[in-house]
């Protein structure tokens, strides 16, 4: 059988795998696969679970990812993203996923706070300004 090499690339590590079959994922448009000889393409994938199989008679590896960047070229798939988590295990994976989701979410919440907070002061400085200026005009 036919196989690629499988370049997954986060901010602290790069990772070559060699002798991949087939790979699965999803992006906007939906879940997709790419095997061997597959014409040149780019799209990005969802906050999901992919997975690629390494060889015929070999299990699955998943593959969770915040989001990323898919290039195959050359018969060469190179995943590019934030950061990554690889494992054989469905049920492990899915929830260190789901663990890394909450957690996410959790860091935008804070997130979406402070900048409410930042907001709502500078509208007050800007309003105290404008008071202050009123008797020059």
């Amino acid at each position: 059988m036919r196989s690629f090499t499988l370049i997954l690339q986060d901010a602290t590590r790069t990772e070559r795998i060699e002798d991949v079959t087939s790979f699965v994922g999803e992006d906007k448009s939906g879940a997709f696969s790419l095997w061997a000889g597959h014409e040149r393409m780019m799209t990005s994938l969802l906050f999901s679970l992919a997975r690629y199989r390494a060889a015929e008679d070999t299990p699955w590896q998943y593959l969770a990812v915040p989001g990323a960047l898919v290039y195959f070229n050359d018969n060469t798939l190179t995943v590019s993203t934030r950061r990554y988590l690889r494992d054989a295990d469905y049920e492990r994976i899915t929830r260190l996923l789901n663990a890394q989701l909450l957690k996410e979410e959790d860091d935008l919440r804070g997130m979406k706070t402070s900048l409410q907070r930042m907001e709502d002061e500078m509208m007050k400085r800007l309003w105290q300004m404008g008071r202050g200026n009123r008797g020059a005009l």
